[in-house]
C-alpha cells in the first residue's frame, strides 16, 4: 500500500468501512515517514479535521494495526510507534531520542523459524536498540568497531575498561 488508493483497497479486502477519519490518519502516517506517535498523528490530522479525538486516532491506528494495515513498531519508553509502511523490514531504535530507522536487509527477512512443538510462528520483527549517531556525538560516546581490541571504550560518557 503506498498510496491513498492502495489503502482504501486493502481496507475493503479486510472488510473495514473507509471512513474519512481512517484515510486522514493513514495519510498522515505514510506521509510523516517518522514512525510517529498517536499523539503526532492527532497533531498532523487537527488542522483538516478539527473536530477528531484523540480516542479516534489511537482506536483507528489499533484496528488497522489489528489487520495488518500498518504496523505497531514498538512500545518504546511507553510509547507505541506505527508505521505504514507494511513490507518486510525492520527497526533501528535510539534509546535516547527515540528516533526509529527502518532497516531493510534481505538476510533478516529469511532466518529459520523455531519449530516448537504447539506454537506456530506467524512472523516475526528484529528491533536493534542503540544510540543514533546524532546522540552519539551529543553525548561524546566513542564508538568501537573492534570492542575486543580496544583499551578502552566510552559508553555513556564513562571510560569502560
Amino acid at each position: 500500500m503506498k498510496t491513498v488508493e492502495g489503502f482504501i483497497t486493502a481496507c475493503r479486502e479486510k472488510g473495514l468501512n473507509v471512513t474519512y477519519q481512517r484515510i486522514l490518519i493513514y495519510k498522515a502516517l505514510f506521509n510523516m515517514k517518522t514512525h510517529p506517535t498517536a499523539e503526532e498523528i492527532y497533531k498532523a490530522v487537527l488542522n483538516e479535521y478539527p473536530s477528531i479525538s484523540l480516542a479516534t486516532v489511537y482506536k483507528t491506528l489499533e484496528t488497522l494495526a489489528e489487520h495488518g494495515l500498518l504496523s505497531k513498531v514498538t512500545e518504546l519508553h511507553d510509547l507505541a510507534r506505527y508505521d505504514a509502511d507494511t513490507d518486510p523490514h525492520h527497526h533501528l531504535l535510539c534509546v535516547r531520542c527515540r528516533k526509529v530507522v527502518d532497516v531493510y536487509e534481505d538476510q533478516f527477512n529469511n532466518l529459520p523459524l523455531p519449530q516448537n512443538a504447539g506454537f506456530q510462528v506467524q512472523g516475526y520483527r528484529i528491533q536493534f536498540e542503540g544510540l543514533c549517531k546524532e546522540c552519539i556525538i551529543d553525548t561524546g560516546d566513542v564508538v568501537v568497531e573492534d570492542a575486543a581490541n580496544a583499551e578502552a571504550i566510552t559508553f555513556c560518557g564513562k571510560a569502560q575498561a
